[in-house]
């Protein structure tokens, strides 16, 4: 009697069969798989298409222009803006009035010093400021404590970004200087010409890898209008850390032709948040080649001039302060 029919009639031979038969399966598998190449996973289409990037000599400028009131003054024409670029007079060569969307970054303080109080007034405000907002506008949402994360990149939904905010609790140190690194890399990439950040913050920093200076000369590079709503208690208003964190908060926005805020109180926040964003519906676009450009990375000064109409008092304008001599980038 051979060996097949001894296992026949073994009582184990179910199971042997069993095992074979799983055994023939899964080398098959295998083999389908060695001979079948890795399949290329779809193209992830989450943002249309954006135009190529190019460089060009073409500076950029967002303008803010108000009246002796702090009025947004609206309807200007090309020829009432005169441009000085390194003391000389430039020509104009595009001008946009229009209410346009903007690509913002919300960079929101997280730190233990906004504990209490302050983030939940700070979450109110907010819905405020994209209440107001141009309804095309799109939202990088960076949270920082410790270290600067981004939580939503590239988003139009508003909803998203305030539900996102109430899932975070006020902890750790500050990185807000990495935070601002962070928001002008995003912001930069954003899809709409015009570019913005709000920061949300006191203004300190304890755990940054960036500094001061490393921060404050890419804000001069960059075409970002950024405002700072600085969220201070009593105490921060008269200590050290926090007259520092004002100054920062001054220098960032200045330099980038916007402005630094510092409400005292719940209404006066709701009313600031929300004078941002109809601020950033009034401005004007402008572009220009300059006339005597080279490329040799030296700071260029800009000053912008404004003529009011005839019957209408002066107008104030604001505008960043100038730009490094490089090849800008541009759509």
């Amino acid at each position: 009697m051979g060996p097949a029919a001894l296992m026949v009639g073994n009582p184990l031979f179910p199971l042997f069969r069993l095992v074979c038969l799983f055994c023939i399966a899964l080398s098959a598998t295998i083999g389908s798989f060695a001979q079948v190449p890795e399949a290329t996973p779809p193209p992830i289409e989450d943002e249309p298409t954006r135009p190529e990037r190019v460089r060009t000599d073409l500076v950029t400028l967002t303008l803010t222009v108000t009246d002796l009131y702090g009025r947004y003054v609206s309807g200007l024409s090309r020829n009432a803006f005169t441009v000085i670029d390194n003391n000389r007079e430039q020509e104009i060569s595009f001008f946009s009035d229009s209410d346009a969307p903007v690509s913002i970054g919300i960079l929101f303080d997280v730190s233990g010093s906004m504990s209490g109080d302050k983030i939940d007034r700070a979450r109110t405000a907010l819905r405020r400021f994209i209440n107001s907002s141009h309804p095309n506008d799109e939202y990088f949402l960076i949270a920082f404590n410790s270290r600067a994360q981004l939580l939503l990149d590239r988003t139009r939904d508003g909803d998203a970004v305030l539900q996102t905010l109430t899932l975070v609790q006020p902890r750790h140190n500050t990185a807000l200087y990495d935070a601002v690194y962070l928001g002008l890399e995003r912001v930069t990439r954003g899809s709409h010409q015009k570019k913005a950040m709000l920061v949300i913050s006191d203004g300190q920093d304890n755990a940054s890898r960036y500094n001061f200076s490393e921060v404050r000369r890419l804000m001069r590079e960059s075409d970002v209008v950024t405002y700072a709503v600085g969220i201070l208690d009593v105490g921060d208003r008269g200590s050290m850390l926090g007259m520092q964190g004002q100054a920062f908060l001054d220098e960032l926005t200045t330099v980038t032709g916007g402005r630094a805020f510092y409400p005292t109180t719940a209404i006066e926040m709701d009313e600031i948040f929300e004078r941002i964003a109809v601020e950033l519906r009034n401005q004007y676009s402008i572009g220009y080649t300059p006339t005597d450009f080279q490329p040799d990375g030296k700071w260029r000064r800009v000053r912008v001039r404004v003529k009011p109409p005839r019957g209408m008092s002066r107008l104030t304008v604001r505008s960043r302060e100038g730009y490094y001599a490089t090849p800008q980038t541009s759509y």
